[in-house]
């Protein structure tokens, strides 16, 4: 009947408001190369025991967990030398947290191009510096003062590699977190003297 308004279908709800997806990446952009490296390694190394490995060292370094923990074994077990073992544990802590930092800096979105492949979870969306590397190399630097400067080394290229292996890394991100935790755990015995002083 002319003059009744004519009733409408309600506008379905949208999904959820992300208010950090209105955060625009400003960092470096990777480049076009690097993310061929990426699917590179990633067809190279597909096979699933290697993506296993990689997936159980993300989980084991996320948040830097199993380095904090091994800081509290040798504090534990080594007792002549647990201060050093406890101001090692602080150094990893440090440079993780600066990773952390850099990352809401930096603001370089993880890798999202469709022949990536993603394997892991990650706490937050931004990747640069890798913090997992980041922590691991702080760890192979401040604990190899106690247990041998070489006997941790072989896990930072192993770590650096797994972050790419699942897919949520460039290479550009585990190298700066490597750099970062070697410069951190390198400076952080001078800044604890002058602590203690």
């Amino acid at each position: 009947m002319s003059g009744v308004p004519t009733p409408t279908a309600p506008t379905p709800a949208g999904p959820p408001h992300d208010p950090e997806s209105d955060v625009q990446p400003e960092g470096p952009v990777p480049t076009t190369a690097e993310v061929r490296l990426m699917i590179a390694v990633q067809r190279r190394l597909r096979h699933a025991p290697v993506v296993q490995v990689a997936r159980a060292m993300s989980l084991a370094g996320e948040h830097a967990a199993v380095w904090i923990a091994a800081g509290a074994v040798g504090a534990a077990v080594d007792a002549p030398r647990r201060r050093e073992w406890v101001e090692a544990t602080a150094a990893v802590v440090a440079a993780h947290g600066a990773s952390v930092v850099l990352k809401r800096i930096t603001r370089r979105v993880r890798p999202s191009h469709p022949d990536v492949l993603v394997h892991a979870g990650t706490p937050s969306r931004f990747s640069l510096p890798s913090s997992h590397a980041t922590s691991t190399t702080a760890a192979a630097v401040a604990f190899g003062r106690l247990v041998g400067r070489g006997a941790l080394a072989p896990l930072v290229p192993a770590m650096a590699l797994s972050r790419v292996v699942v897919g949520v890394h460039y290479p550009t991100d585990v190298v700066a977190g490597s750099a970062l935790g070697a410069t951190v755990a390198a400076l952080a015995p001078r800044a604890l003297r002058r602590v203690r002083r």
